[in-house]
């Protein structure tokens, strides 16, 4: 038994670095990618603020994301079907595309006090509450970390910003590991997540 579980325990490692080290083509994804412009944009920005920007995203978060709602791991229901055929070759491929674009350069118009409630929680958190610093993972910049699979955050649309703290404070996503996106969000009110991602916009 142990060691089957041993062998168990290597298989899953090696899937895990496998998928961490598929390497996307972005010219391939370029046509795979064509269907998802309906709803993200051609350039990879969003008409809309309930579908999230794209363009400048973490290639290795991206294919993530697309692996985990392919399999049932995320849960979008304006995904549904959309990805059940992608390998993880395509995955990797569609995110290598969109992460080749420029990132959208939003415009905040939004009062002092909240942009600055936002700036607050992102470059330092709120210790009183347990909130760590957004820029901690995400960088100063908000371009997120690649090689740690954290997302880019800069210019993404502040509606859908709220709706994933949302989410991850429910407890209705929860493919963040370590439980640590629903930990932070869990802590921070409805006027805290609406700052945050207000300040998200306009951040570059």
């Amino acid at each position: 038994m142990r060691k089957l579980l041993a062998s168990l325990a290597i298989i899953l490692g090696a899937a895990g670095v496998a998928h961490a080290q598929t390497q996307g083509d972005p010219a391939a994804g370029k046509e795979k990618a064509q269907a998802c412009a309906a709803c993200h944009g051609q350039q990879g920005i969003s008409a809309l603020g309930t579908f999230p920007n794209l363009a400048g995203q973490q290639a290795t978060y991206l294919a993530k994301q697309i692996r985990n709602i392919r399999d049932g791991e995320r849960v979008v229901a304006q995904m549904v079907g959309q990805v059940d055929d992608y390998s993880d070759q395509d995955a990797a491929d569609v995110a290598a595309y969109f992460a080749n674009m420029e990132a959208n350069l939003g415009q905040v118009e939004a009062e002092e006090e909240v942009v600055e409630r936002g700036r607050e929680l992102y470059r330092a958190g709120d210790r009183a509450k347990g909130i760590p610093a957004c820029a901690a993972c995400h960088t100063p910049t908000g371009e997120g970390i690649g090689t740690a699979v954290y997302p880019a955050l800069s210019g993404q649309h502040p509606e859908y910003a709220v709706s994933t703290l949302a989410a991850f404070s429910k407890g209705e996503r929860h493919n963040d590991p370590n439980a640590i996106m629903r930990n932070i969000a869990s802590k921070m009110s409805e006027a805290d997540m609406e700052a945050v991602s207000t300040y998200l916009l306009g951040l570059h």
